[in-house]
């Protein structure tokens, strides 16, 4: 049993106290994960990576901006302005999107060319789409 407390005028009152209902202990045998299968740590690892790369709203931006361009690829000259930032910046946020699978780097002389790596996000859209989802 837990009891509530909140902080009124400087000090604490007891608010009303409320019984948290027991989860069954069997829980995981009757009830299948939400995506339909467990993944295995190595997956979960990876996963996790694909997932901190596109924690940053300039990796997403980047990545949209990419999907924009005709062909679905951008040099890193025409990324630059749209997200505000300097050069070295930009290609560090690339570089964190390419380790995470998500984009392939191509140098064509000075510039680096960017394109998604479709095959990637489809996987992670099906990494956290409910099994029943899919059928």
């Amino acid at each position: 049993m837990y009891r509530l407390m909140s902080i009124r005028r400087g000090r604490l009152d007891a608010m009303p106290t409320q019984m948290l209902p027991m989860l069954p202990s069997d829980l995981a045998v009757c009830c299948p994960p939400l995506t339909g299968r467990v993944i295995s740590t190595e997956d979960a690892e990876q996963l996790a990576q694909r997932f901190k790369a596109l924690g940053d709203p300039t990796r997403v931006r980047l990545l949209s901006l990419i999907a924009a361009h005709d062909g679905a690829e951008a040099c890193i000259c025409d990324l630059i302005d749209p997200v505000g930032l300097s050069q070295p910046t930009v290609s560090h946020h690339m570089k964190q999107l390419a380790d995470a699978g998500l984009v392939t780097r191509q140098q064509r002389g000075k510039w680096a060319y960017y394109r998604i790596v479709d095959d990637t996000l489809a996987s992670l859209a099906t990494a956290i789409t409910p099994a029943a989802a899919r059928l």
